[in-house]
């Protein structure tokens, strides 16, 4: 088949949304599908196959600060982008969201396969007119019950539920980044729903030969910077590559993950699991959905600095507990391939093919094949457009 992929956040900014989008492209790939990747890009695209739609602007949702494109500029090339393409289907991420995704929508010019990531609320879905832009959709999915429940409230129709995707085989081959004593390993955006704050004050009664590992950036890393900068165990690494990450995720003693609230799926803990090292974590529904056996990963009351503060030594200083946790992390990573997520999707692409075919009556079937009788076979090679 031949996907097109739309993301409604920025390709180079880090995010989870992204970081699924780019990894559910690449497995699409190697199962020998065609896929092009349509979103907002701050600076050149990320990657090969991926179409810049003009610069984001950051906008508050959710609890974050969001780097969406919704301009006039955007829309026009995203416009142009799909009557460029020549997708049999197209997969649309947080499909409510304002810019390429609506656009989308609106445009409808191959059957639509939309996934619901956020929960927790959102005012997009108090926009007039987003409940007859959820029926342009063939197939809708969530990827935890979470997201699913807010969907449905917000627009009904149904959804399946399947799960975020991690490439557990990038974590196999990378070497660790070496450390000096016990290391606790941080990464996320630096804002108050991601509780960094809480793990920076846990830290302060830690041992000093603790250093904790600050990945990423974010609105409140120069607050607390001047707050917690003069604490030598802290280290401020900024934005980091995919690499290092994995390096440093290898390397730490243990993987914290202290949000507070609005998570709706697990896939950071999944990093931590794919790279062995144990996690301790915020006890929240949404990280609930891989750590519910209740070995995957050590959780404590989210926002609770002493809970947190005892989990991380305990974990730290118990080898047997941390070992357990990281042979069970790695089994349940292993359960999350991005490559089975394609596989997945590529069942969902060919349902909703196929529920086009059936109505031909609603609209937007590029070329008018279904209306005009004729048969639509995905496995059929078509040419780009010069």
């Amino acid at each position: 088949m031949r996907i097109g992929i739309v993301s409604p956040y920025s390709l180079t900014s880090p995010g989870g949304v992204q970081t699924q989008v780019l990894g559910l492209a690449r497995a699409l790939g190697r199962l020998g599908h065609q896929v092009r990747v349509l979103g907002p890009c701050d600076g050149a695209p990320p990657e090969t196959g991926v179409t810049p739609l003009g610069a984001s602007i950051p906008t508050f949702a959710n609890g974050s600060i969001a780097p969406i494109a919704p301009d006039l500029a955007c829309t026009l090339r995203t416009i142009r982008a799909f009557r460029d393409e020549e997708f049999d289907v197209i997969h649309i991420h947080e499909p409510i969201c304002p810019g390429p995704c609506q656009t989308a929508l609106f445009l409808r010019n191959a059957p639509i396969v939309g996934t619901w990531h956020a929960a927790g609320g959102s005012k997009a879905y108090l926009t007039p007119g987003v409940r007859w832009l959820a029926t342009r959709m063939n197939v809708r999915v969530a990827v935890s019950t979470d997201a699913r429940d807010m969907a449905r409230e917000a627009l009904g129709g149904d959804y399946e539920v399947v799960f975020n995707g991690i490439e557990v085989e990038s974590f196999h081959n990378m070497v660790a980044t070496p450390t000096s004593g016990p290391t606790i390993a941080y990464l996320g955006r630096h804002e108050p729903r991601k509780g960094l704050e809480v793990l920076l004050q846990s830290v302060a009664s830690m041992s000093t030969e603790v250093t904790l590992w600050v990945m990423s950036d974010g609105p409140q890393t120069d607050e607390l910077r001047s707050r917690y900068g003069t604490d030598g165990r802290v280290k401020w690494l900024g934005g980091v590559t995919d690499e290092e990450k994995i390096s440093r995720l290898k390397g730490a003693d243990v993987f914290c993950v202290p949000s507070l609230r609005g998570e709706s799926f697990g896939i950071v803990l999944l990093e931590g699991m794919a790279a062995g090292t144990p996690v301790v974590a915020s006890d929240l529904p949404g990280y609930r959905n891989v750590a519910f056996g209740g070995d995957e990963a050590y959780l404590v009351t989210p926002g609770d600095v002493e809970a947190l503060s005892s989990g991380l030594k305990r974990v730290l200083e118990d080898k047997h507990l941390a070992s357990q946790l990281s042979a069970a992390g790695l089994r349940r990573a292993s359960q999350f391939s991005m490559v089975r997520l394609a596989e997945i999707y590529v069942e969902l692409y060919e349902r909703a093919i196929a529920i086009e075919l059936k109505n031909p009556g609603r609209g937007g079937w590029r070329g008018e094949l279904a209306r005009m009788g004729l048969p639509f076979d995905v496995n059929k090679p078509r040419s780009r457009p010069s």
